[in-house]
């Protein structure tokens, strides 16, 4: 069940750039302006036609940048085929059998990006970052008693802190106009969860549009925008933990185990009654042995899961637990909003608030650009 670390992938590999534009100059106003990036050389050799979309009269950044990003967010999982074993065991399929009520991660990461403008109208960037989280986690198991209906057998519940690092690549297509922008920001990354077998993949997408508002300093400026944040990654998960590391070493995951167990052994002793006590042409009838199968398939699987974590329980230092699942974010899309402060043309500060649906995120960082 660790692999909820994964919730982690949602703020390491979440959009980094600061909103900077390849801007076209239009109106009479600004007729001076437009004149000026016409009859002067381009200085520098990045973005590939620089010097030819300058004498279109577009206004270009400074093609290379290095910012830092601090960003923590609330997101929820839901998973399903959970298969979970203890100490290289067997593992036993759980799916139906493990509910959770409720998986929530709280964490906070620091990014660096380096980024350079190709083009005038892209931007590709690099992603490097550490982040540390706590996952809460409350979950149950449940079975079938002798008429059908499930009941609860186990409830428990863990906290987790974790640490991990990720790396990547994102690119940014924009466009903009008279200091208005369309950012179609992207980005795929992998993090090195301890936990897991392999680095874990994601995808991000970050629309954005908005407007640039100049300042009397004629290098300074305010952006503000709207846009939406959507997160994908690889669903299938595998890894293994320390049981010290779900649970502690106080005793209390041995007495709600011993309580499954004997709950497990009642249910069944309940359901072995029940059929027992049907006629032979009820037995016979295809509900009732549907019923019977399942609640003693559930039951078995139950108590061997039991079993060995019981027997896991013992020597909690000393034991792992290995586990698969497919997972998926609960929202894939939210909401945000940003605005970025430009002192010049070589410094900038912003800020982004996520919100709506199962994620809330806020972003805040520093960038500086210089021309290559």
């Amino acid at each position: 069940m660790k692999a909820l670390p994964l919730i982690i992938l949602l703020m390491l590999s979440a959009p980094a750039f600061a909103q900077v534009f390849t801007n076209k100059v239009v109106g009479k106003k600004n007729e001076a302006v437009k004149d000026s990036l016409k009859s002067t050389a381009y200085p520098y050799s990045l973005p590939i036609w620089g010097d030819k979309a300058t004498k279109a009269g577009y206004k270009l950044p400074y093609s290379a940048g290095l910012s830092a990003q601090y960003f923590t967010q609330e997101s929820l999982l839901i998973i399903d085929n959970l298969q979970v074993g203890f100490n290289n065991g067997p593992m036993y399929n759980l799916d139906g059998l493990v509910r959770f009520d409720e998986a929530k991660s709280t964490a906070s990461a620091f990014t660096f990006r380096p980024d350079v403008w190709v083009f005038p109208f892209l931007n590709v960037y690099g992603i490097f970052g550490r982040a540390s989280a706590t996952t809460e986690v409350n979950f149950g198991v449940w079975v079938p008693d002798s008429t059908g209906v499930d009941q609860q057998v186990l409830a428990t519940g863990t906290v987790i802190d974790f640490s991990t690092s990720t790396f990547g690549l994102g690119f940014t297509p924009t466009i903009g106009v008279g200091g208005g922008f369309l950012a179609l920001d992207m980005n795929i990354a992998w993090t090195d969860v301890p936990q897991l077998k392999s680095p874990a993949r994601s995808f991000v997408f970050g629309p954005r549009f908005g407007k640039n508002f100049k300042l009397k300093n004629p290098e300074s400026s305010v952006a503000v925008w709207v846009g939406g944040f959507r997160v994908a990654f690889a669903s299938q998960t595998e890894g293994s933990i320390s049981l010290s590391d779900i649970f502690p070493e106080n005793g209390e995951f041995q007495s709600k185990i011993d309580q499954g167990i004997m709950k497990v052994e009642d249910s069944q002793q309940q359901v072995d009654a029940w059929w027992a006590g049907l006629t032979e042409q009820q037995q016979n009838n295809p509900v009732n042995q549907a019923k019977y199968e399942r609640a003693n398939q559930a039951l078995s699987t139950a108590g061997q899961l039991l079993d060995a974590a019981d027997a896991a329980a013992n020597n909690v230092a000393n034991s792992t637990v290995q586990y698969a699942m497919d997972k998926t974010v609960k929202d894939a899309w939210n909401f945000i909003v940003g605005s970025q402060y430009q002192l010049n043309k070589h410094f900038m500060v912003r800020v982004e608030v996520g919100f709506l649906g199962s994620r809330k995120q806020i972003m805040g960082g520093v960038q500086y650009r210089f021309g290559l």
